[in-house]
């Protein structure tokens, strides 16, 4: 598939947007077109500007994000100001307190103005793309992923996008799931500047998935080490967005093993830190249920690589034994909201108790070996 390249400029740190608002009432209310300024990551600042022949008495700003969503969800703020024939004043959507919103988010927003007559105006909505203009991006599209990288060159995108393809090809054969719809995939130099467009990151973050706004942030440099750590990052996420996307409902979520270990088994062979995980385990007949492996894994370093060891090895296990259709029909009832041992028993014949052991028989093929 034919490669699109694009430049993108961005100078400034800070994201300025004449918003075509304007609207007239017949009694003379009158809302000027609005200044948007965005100050990734951190706010959204909204100037605001109206004048009629009596006082405004009621300005309410009213926004959406979008993302993907069961319900349609309409925020309303009031904006407080000395009513006047003139009010200029201005509204901020502080992201510190309303959590990250990931690059690429379009924000729709509208406003109603009301004055002491009971002249009322509801104006167009206007977007508002945020981006993180403190780098100059440059943009790589293929199929339904788009790279948006800064530091490196051509061949170094090409090369990080090629690994998402070939991780969606992989997942394909595997599953039967695809994107349903477009992911962004974001690619920061390094994990202190992905750090930087989030709010409250924690200092070992190095990738996140957005999966409802279908964005995925990693930091990946440009040496071959990091390149291939940011390949096998990739297509673990991307198996996340995938995932979400073919299962996504409002009654019930995937199996946290399912998930985790879906994402381990597209990254290909398992890592050796893991292999020695599930050998200790076995040696001390200490493994975690798969019971126990729905929901958050342990906090203990220790545990979580279990965790993860395990559930790489619960999917390897049903794909290799059971194959792709059977994966896929699994993924389809967790579509319908089933709970976990109806599902596996709907598909497989068996439970979450009876897949404690049988999944132990699937050999484990080691990363580098």
């Amino acid at each position: 598939m034919k490669k699109k390249i694009f430049i993108v400029l961005a100078a400034i740190s800070l994201l300025v947007l004449l918003v075509p608002v304007t609207a007239q009432a017949s009694s003379g209310l009158v809302v000027s077109p609005s200044l948007a300024v965005v100050n990734f990551p951190t706010s959204v600042i909204i100037s605001i500007s109206a004048e009629s022949d009596v006082n405004i008495t009621d300005i309410r700003l009213h926004y959406t994000v979008e993302r993907k969503s069961y319900a349609q969800v309409v925020a309303e703020a009031y904006i407080t100001f000395v009513p006047a024939k003139k009010v200029e004043t201005q509204w901020v959507l502080d992201l510190r307190r309303t959590g990250t919103l990931p690059p690429g988010t379009n924000i729709t927003y509208w406003l109603t103005v009301a004055d002491a007559s009971g002249s009322r105006i509801e104006t167009i909505p206007s977007v508002i793309h945020l981006e993180d203009n403190r780098y100059d991006w440059k943009t790589i599209q293929e199929g339904q992923v788009t790279l948006h990288w800064y530091s490196g060159n051509e061949s170094f995108a090409g090369e990080l996008m090629a690994a998402a393809q070939t991780a969606l090809t992989r997942l394909a054969d595997n599953t039967g799931a695809e994107l349903e719809s477009s992911v962004n995939l974001y690619i920061y130099a390094n994990a202190t500047d992905l750090q930087g467009a989030m709010i409250d990151a924690q200092d070992w973050t190095g990738g996140v998935a957005f999966s409802e706004y279908g964005t995925i942030a990693i930091g990946i440099g440009t040496s071959q080490d990091e390149v291939d750590w940011g390949k096998r990052t990739i297509a673990h996420e991307l198996t996340h967005m995938v995932l979400y996307q073919v299962t996504s409902n409002p009654y019930n979520y995937l199996p946290l093993w399912l998930n985790e270990g879906m994402a381990m088994f597209s990254e290909g062979t398992l890592e050796l830190s893991f292999v020695l995980a599930l050998s200790s385990a076995d040696a001390n007949h200490s493994f975690l249920t798969v019971q126990s492996l729905c929901s958050p894994f342990p906090t203990d370093y220790n545990q979580a690589v279990l965790a993860y060891a395990e559930s790489y090895k619960i999917v390897s296990y049903l794909i290799n034994e059971y194959g792709r259709e059977k994966m896929f029909e699994l993924l389809n009832v967790f579509k319908q909201g089933s709970g976990y041992n109806e599902a596996l028993l709907k598909v497989y014949c068996f439970n979450m108790d009876e897949l404690n052991s049988l999944w132990r028989t699937e050999p484990v093929a080691v990363y580098g070996s």
